[in-house]
């Protein structure tokens, strides 16, 4: 239940704390309504309080005693959380909430959830990553944060609802060899269903997006599109390779007829 975790909350926290000023009252009094509404495993930020910016240091101060206290955990500066309590022990948030800071800011789209964890939900593999990789404009260094392993893909194409699942497709392109359990050809087959799934509209904005993709990447998009009788959108990619670079990445032509035609190997 929402309210489960909170009514262990222990009330002489807060009446000490509220007991030293006035200040002190206001905000535990904001914290008290925030956590009685906001369900277990829900990642706050100091935002979220809606405390003005004089008071903030004091929120910080009393977020931290309910740390402390086992109330809260913390995911990461500034990130709390009310944990859930099973016969397991406490239950972490989930990874979305983990890292919905770098997917998301208010109403705009600023990452999107990549690599093993989406090739997963693609049907490129069976195999569940430990680790996650978030697409963002931004290029940012690997974290580990509550304990997950997070890595960043340098994306250069706006990120929107939308384009996510055509930059997807591009991202299990240009990690062809380094997707878990599945090999180049085997990832072809699965990418030239869900490319043929998409509608001549999604067809043509996937290949605006690849044009700001590696050379590789291109190579093997056109080839697919061209497998599939749309030698009209191919032809922009051809365009922009060299003629004389090959690209070894194993996949045959028996899984992809028109790979000569692009120099793959």
């Amino acid at each position: 239940m929402i309210f489960s975790c909170f009514f262990r909350y222990k009330q002489e926290i807060f009446i000490t704390f509220a007991a030293e000023n006035k200040k002190n009252m206001v905000v535990a009094a904001k914290v008290k309504d925030v956590l009685s509404t906001t369900p277990d495993g829900v990642v706050l930020t100091i935002q979220d309080f809606d405390i003005v910016p004089k008071n903030q240091p004091t929120l910080t101060r009393y977020l931290n005693l309910l740390v402390a206290r086992d109330v809260l955990k913390k995911v990461s500066k500034g990130r709390y959380y009310k944990p859930r309590k099973t016969q397991f022990g406490l239950l972490s948030p989930s990874t979305s909430e983990v890292v919905k800071d770098f997917l998301q800011k208010g109403s705009k789209t600023r990452g999107y959830i990549t690599g093993a964890t989406a090739f997963a939900e693609m049907g490129l593999t069976t195999q569940i990553s430990s680790s996650i990789m978030i697409g963002t404009n931004k290029y940012r260094s690997p974290i580990t944060r509550n304990g997950i392993k997070i890595s960043f893909l340098a994306q250069l194409n706006p990120i929107t609802p939308k384009s996510i699942p055509l930059l997807r497709i591009l991202d299990a392109l240009k990690l062809i060899r380094r997707i878990p359990g599945s090999t180049p050809g085997e990832t072809i087959i699965v990418i030239k269903k869900l490319v043929a799934s998409l509608s001549p509209k999604q067809q043509k904005s996937l290949v605006t997006y690849a044009m700001k993709y590696q050379p590789a990447v291109r190579a093997m998009l056109g080839a697919i599109l061209e497998d599939l009788g749309a030698n009209k959108l191919a032809a922009p990619l051809s365009k922009t390779l060299n003629g004389v670079t090959t690209y070894k990445l194993g996949i045959s032509s028996k899984i992809l007829p028109t790979t000569k035609n692009w120099n793959i190997l």
